[in-house]
């Protein structure tokens, strides 16, 4: 193989295989659709403790994806190894937010289509999912619920506090009991009635009460 044979190689071929243009242009778009989802994702967002860093993974999935995408389409060898490559990819953090998912899915479809020159359906199709999650997503469609954590002395107390807040709540459902010698802990799902909250002094305040604690329920239990 001689000096000028190098410059010959396939490999450096496959480097003018797809214009710079085309390459600028796709990154551009994919991290342009990317500050969208993110957007979106930081409008929408309904959990307890909000990530940024999941906001820049959408980012970052969306042109990662046009990146490999358009590195498959140029090349049908490539396209081969790359299944290959990507079976042994395992992903191992836990998805809390079942709408997450949603979202990790819009990011790589995003870079798919814009890394496959479907660049307005790219776009409009963001636009449309994008504004489908602000109606149905930012809509309160019911009252949240919350768990109330209640420990008092005797079954006097437990049954005087029950009909304290049957009189308060708007839908009251006990969850567990934790019957202690001198002492039994409650825990009850309840709604609110119009985000009302000072039944939880006349509870304190109740003899034989000795702790009331109200915490929104987000689906994620801890006790």
């Amino acid at each position: 193989m001689t000096f000028q044979d190098i410059f010959k190689s396939k490999y450096l071929e496959n480097v003018t295989v797809i214009p710079v243009f085309d390459m600028a242009l796709g990154m551009l778009l994919a991290f342009l659709t990317g500050l969208f989802i993110f957007w979106i994702y930081k409008k929408t967002y309904r959990g307890v403790m909000y990530s940024s860093s999941f906001g820049v993974t959408l980012i970052g999935l969306t042109m990662i994806s046009t990146l490999v995408i358009m590195a498959v389409t140029s090349n049908i060898v490539l396209s081969l190894g790359m299944v290959g490559a990507l079976s042994i990819v395992r992903f191992r953090t836990a998805i809390k937010e079942p709408l997450d998912i949603a979202f990790l899915f819009w990011s790589i479809a995003v870079g798919i289509v814009l890394a496959a020159g479907l660049i307005p359906l790219a776009v409009f199709g963001s636009i449309f999912i994008g504004l489908v999650l602000l109606v149905f997503v930012s809509r309160k469609t019911h009252d949240d619920p919350f768990i109330l954590v209640l420990r008092c002395d005797s079954q006097e107390t437990e049954s005087l506090t029950r009909e304290l807040l049957q009189a308060n709540v708007q839908k009251l459902v006990l969850k567990s009991k934790n019957v202690r010698p001198g002492a039994i802990e409650l825990h009850y799902e309840l709604r609110l009635k119009d985000e009302d909250t000072s039944f939880l002094h006349q509870l304190a305040e109740t003899s034989g009460v000795t702790e009331t604690v109200l915490v929104s329920y987000n689906g994620d239990y801890v006790g």
